[in-house]
């Protein structure tokens, strides 16, 4: 198999895997018969199995430049991920309903956001950083295309979560959309904020730095890349 005929069938996976589920009830047909939470799970482990084949085809696909690589943008990854992924370590069961990864069965209350007063879309906001660190450093062809969908889809997302956010919380959806923006470190500077939610983020933030210096030190036998500059 080609290395353009690999990368096309990784990127057709993964596609698929979040497509097909929808397809004539299938996710729902399944969630019934595993669980919410053994299907999820088994769900995650897949879509990271399949994102680590989509970079490695990219990796092996033909070298077609359409930037050059800087020295310096071999540090933006570096500096980005343990953001991105304290985000989304913060945003598992976030205080909005209506994004990825966001508390199903609980009511948004104004009065008590939680992370959501500082990311109203943390999981995604954390693909959108990673893709995007990633793009910068990566001008071949093959990679443009991996970390340009994977930076499109959460920008994507994100305006349908909030078109339905808006649909469906009324005049609550004033609080979501003009305190936390997509980013806002304005709760961050509120003693009020911290005195809620100092234990619940001292224990996402150690969550996602850990599976930060994780991802780090795996990066190179599972990707195939050396991560630092």
């Amino acid at each position: 198999m080609t290395g353009w005929a690999s990368f096309i069938l990784a990127m057709v996976a993964f596609l698929s895997s979040h497509f097909v589920p929808r397809l004539g009830g299938l996710r729902e047909k399944l969630i019934a018969r595993l669980g919410r939470r053994v299907y999820f799970s088994a769900y995650g482990l897949l879509s990271l199995a399949l994102l680590a084949w989509v970079v490695i085809a990219a990796g092996r696909a033909p070298y077609v430049e359409l930037w050059p690589q800087a020295p310096w943008m071999r540090w933006m990854p570096n500096l980005v991920a343990p953001l991105a992924f304290i985000l989304a370590s913060c945003g598992m069961g976030v205080a909005n309903a209506n994004t990825l990864g966001g508390a199903r069965k609980t009511e948004f209350d104004p009065e008590s956001p939680g992370f959501a007063a500082v990311s109203r879309h943390p999981l995604l906001m954390a693909l959108l950083l990673w893709a995007l660190a990633h793009l910068l450093v990566n001008g071949d062809l093959a990679h443009v295309i991996v970390f340009g969908s994977f930076a499109a889809f959460p920008l994507i997302a994100m305006w349908g979560f909030d078109k339905k956010t808006a649909r469906l919380l009324g005049d609550k959806s004033a609080v979501l959309f003009t305190d936390s923006a997509w980013l806002s470190v304005a709760p961050l500077t509120k003693a009020a904020w911290w005195r809620k939610n100092l234990r619940a983020m001292l224990q996402r933030c150690a969550i996602g730095l850990l599976c930060w210096l994780g991802a780090l030190h795996l990066h190179e036998a599972v990707i195939g890349a050396w991560p630092f500059p």
